[in-house]
């Protein structure tokens, strides 16, 4: 079967290789829709970053080469004996966060995680075996092709209540990207009275309106946080940095009110210069958050099936395998008028 297989830095195949074997607490699913993630591109543009290429992945056991996807939906095809919960037919959508099962809530997926589709091989493929505790039923309200957007939109989901949003909170979230725009999407379901939203592209600017922003800055036309306080003057209650860059971390902080939180979502690819006088000035408190707990996960399901979350208006295209590379990673590198690209597989609804 054809797959998308990472190899290096800039260096991704779409080639023939072998499914592993079905463990018997795995479920075989038949990939209907994967989405390219901005993770994704940070392996194609800079990588490795989490990819394991020096060793063996000690919570997937798997090195590189292996087959990127971890946003993705479909059909279960076949279950493993000892597996209890699903059977085959199943419409499902994948939680590809492994953690070592620490009990805590609050510590899953911070007791260590690995990612399918980034530490071990993912669903940019025709099937892909998953354990059966990473596996969870679609409502028939969904399409196999909205499945392929729960995960991102769980990333969001995630980001807002680590920023612990009120009813009526103003918010500023800077980058308009694909989580940028799910961040949006669940800060307005969560009750934001003001959605800022910042970036250098225009055409995500748009994007950003069209999907919940209430306000919108080009940042590369107006100081940020000048134009932040001209909005909301003593600054805002939760900021979100979903760039990933020194200079949007910074403002990010400066644009939030005294005692306020900024929330880190973005994955910084290298190292950033900074002094934390900045906190010390103005009491604003500081977290980040990496993926999203198994109850999040579940919830931002429920919230999609339920049309209270509708982050289907993120899609900008829709591609084949064997177009991934120039169509999917080269153009999301060049185009920024592209935000989250799906890759058809069985293209099963």
């Amino acid at each position: 079967m054809k797959a998308a297989v990472w190899y290096g830095k800039k260096d991704l195949r779409v080639e023939e290789i072998e499914l592993k074997q079905t463990k018997d607490t795995d479920v075989k699913v038949r990939v209907a829709w994967a989405g390219i993630c901005g993770s994704d591109l940070h392996e194609y543009e800079e990588g490795p970053v989490f990819v394991p290429n020096e060793k063996e992945d000690p919570l997937t056991g798997e090195i590189a080469p292996l087959t990127m996807g971890h946003e993705f939906a479909g059909v279960i095809e076949e279950v493993g004996p000892k597996v209890t919960k699903y059977k085959v037919g199943d419409r499902v959508v994948i939680n590809p966060t492994i953690t070592y099962g620490n009990k805590s809530e609050d510590l899953d997926p911070y007791d260590g995680f690995s990612f399918i589709g980034l530490h071990g091989d993912g669903g940019f493929t025709k099937y892909a075996n998953v354990p059966e505790d990473n596996v969870y039923l679609l409502p028939e309200s969904l399409t196999l092709q909205d499945g392929a957007l729960v995960e991102p939109t769980a990333v969001a989901v995630q980001a807002v209540k680590e920023g612990k949003l009120q009813f009526g909170d103003t918010v500023a979230v800077f980058g308009a990207g694909p989580i940028g725009l799910v961040t949006i999407i669940a800060a307005k379901a969560a009750g934001a009275s003001k959605i800022i939203v910042l970036d250098l592209s225009e055409t995500r600017i748009e994007k950003a309106k069209e999907l919940g922003a209430t306000h919108v800055v080009n940042s590369s036309e107006q100081d940020a946080v000048t134009a932040i306080k001209e909005i909301v003057p003593d600054g805002v209650d939760v900021s979100f940095e979903v760039a990933g860059v020194a200079p949007t971390f910074k403002q990010a902080i400066d644009a939030t009110r005294a005692r306020g939180t900024m929330v880190i979502v973005s994955i910084f690819a290298r190292e950033i210069e900074w002094n934390p006088i900045q906190l010390t000035n103005t009491g604003v408190k500081v977290t980040s958050t990496i993926a999203y707990t198994p109850t999040t996960f579940q919830q931002t399901v429920d919230l999609m099936g339920t049309g209270q979350l509708k982050p289907q208006g993120i899609i900008t295209d829709q591609i084949q395998l064997d177009d991934i590379v120039e169509n999917g990673f080269e153009a999301l590198t060049n185009d920024k008028s592209q935000a989250k690209i799906l890759v058809e597989l069985s293209g099963e609804k």
